[in-house]
C-alpha cells in the first residue's frame, strides 16, 4: 500500500500537537475543574463585621487555586437578602453552600438552591434538624453531651440543671435533661433562672449550668464544696476574672490548644482575635477542601462515615442534618484551662 506523502506532511503538525498535550497537561487533557461553593454571609447591614470575619477565615483555609470556584454573597442578615443570596448561587452552579448564618435565613436559601446542594448553616439552632440544612454551629446538645458524658464517667448521679432562660439556656436545658435520662442519670431544674442553689439538704451532687456567667455566680457564691459545679460554654471568649471564678468547674466548651494555631493565623494575618463561629467558618472551608482533595463535593462525600477534622472538634454529618462534634471537657485549674476528656457529642 501507497502512503500519500502529501497527506502525511499535512497531518504531521495536529499529531505533533496532540503529543504535546498529552505530555504537558495542557487544557486539552486538563483536570477536572474544582465544584464550584458559595458562601453566604452578611457584608451590609448590622452584622457586617461578623460576615467579612468569617470570608477571612474560609479564605485562610483555601487553596489557592480553590478560589476561582468560591463565591462570596451578601445576605444582609434578613432572610430576604438570604433568598436573594440563594439564587445567585444557584446560577453560580454551586454545589455546596456555606452559610447562612442566622436561622431565619436558612428557609429562603433551602427554598433558592436546588434539593441537592447541601447547605451547611452556621446556626445552632435545633430547630434545622430534618429542615433539609446541617445545622453546622455548635449546638447545645453537643455541648450537654460532653459534659453529663464526663459526669456519668466520674461517677455523678443526680445533677440539677440551671442557668439564663434564654434562647440558648432552653436549648441547653431541653437537651441535658433528654441526655441525662438517656445516660441514666437523674436530673432536676432548678427554679427560677436558676442562679441560686439551694445547697442546705441537697439531693444532687452536681449542679450544671447551662451559661458560664451562671456558673460563675454560683461559684461565687460558694457551695462549701457540696457539690460539683458543671457548665457549658460554646465560645471561648471568658474575661479572665470569670475563669478565675470557676476554680475547680469542669465545663464542655472546643478545644484551646486545637484552636490556638488558627488564632495565631488569623490575629496575624488580620490584627483581630477570632471568635467561634469565625472559627466554623475556617472548618467549613476546610471541609471543602477536604472533599475536594478526596474526589467530589457533593451530599455523599459530606456524610462520609470518616468525619472531618477541624479546629472547632473533630465533626460527622448525619442525615437528618444533625452534627456530632469532638467537644473538650476542661477544668478550671489555678486560673487557666486544662483538658479533661473530649467527648464525641450527639
Amino acid at each position: 500500500m501507497q502512503i500519500d506523502r502529501r497527506r502525511l506532511l499535512q497531518s504531521l503538525p495536529s499529531l505533533v500537537l496532540a503529543s504535546s498535550a498529552a505530555s504537558s497537561g495542557s487544557p486539552l487533557f486538563a483536570a477536572k475543574p474544582p465544584s464550584r461553593v458559595a458562601l453566604l454571609v452578611p457584608l451590609s447591614g448590622d452584622h457586617a463585621a461578623l460576615g467579612r470575619s468569617i470570608v477571612r477565615a474560609a479564605s485562610l483555609a483555601q487553596a489557592d487555586s480553590d478560589k476561582g470556584a468560591f463565591k462570596v454573597l451578601d445576605t444582609g442578615g434578613t432572610a430576604q437578602g438570604a433568598a436573594s443570596a440563594g439564587v445567585a448561587a444557584r446560577k453560580f452552579g454551586a454545589a455546596l453552600v456555606l452559610g447562612p448564618v442566622f436561622e431565619a435565613e436558612v428557609p429562603a436559601v433551602l427554598a433558592a438552591v436546588p434539593r441537592t446542594v447541601p447547605v451547611l448553616s452556621f446556626s445552632n439552632s435545633a430547630a434545622l434538624i430534618e429542615s433539609g440544612a446541617f445545622a453546622f454551629g455548635i449546638t447545645a446538645r453537643q455541648a450537654a453531651n460532653a459534659i453529663l458524658r464526663y459526669a456519668a464517667r466520674t461517677g455523678l448521679r443526680r445533677v440539677a440543671i440551671g442557668g439564663k432562660p434564654d434562647g440558648w439556656g432552653l436549648q441547653a436545658r431541653a437537651a441535658a435533661a433528654q441526655i441525662a435520662t438517656e445516660l441514666g442519670i437523674e436530673s432536676f431544674t432548678l427554679p427560677g433562672d436558676g442562679d441560686t442553689i439551694p445547697v442546705s439538704g441537697a439531693t444532687f451532687d452536681a449542679v450544671l449550668m447551662t451559661d458560664v456567667a451562671s456558673l460563675a455566680r454560683i461559684a461565687t457564691a460558694g457551695t462549701g464544696g457540696a457539690v460539683k459545679l458543671l457548665g457549658m460554654a460554646p465560645g471561648l471568649d471568658v474575661a479572665p476574672e470569670t475563669i478565675r471564678a470557676l476554680e475547680g468547674a469542669a465545663i464542655a466548651a472546643i478545644d484551646p490548644v486545637r484552636f490556638a494555631g488558627f488564632a495565631r493565623s488569623f490575629e496575624d494575618r488580620y490584627g483581630s482575635a477570632p471568635g467561634v463561629i469565625t472559627g466554623l467558618a475556617y472548618d467549613a472551608a476546610g471541609i471543602v477542601r477536604q472533599m475536594r482533595l478526596g474526589g467530589g463535593v457533593d451530599r455523599s462525600a459530606l456524610l462520609s462515615a470518616n468525619g472531618f477534622k477541624g479546629v472547632c472538634g473533630d465533626i460527622r454529618f448525619r442525615e437528618d442534618g444533625s452534627v456530632a462534634r469532638t467537644l473538650a471537657v476542661l477544668q478550671v485549674v489555678d486560673g487557666k484551662f486544662r483538658n479533661l476528656a473530649a467527648e464525641l457529642a450527639a
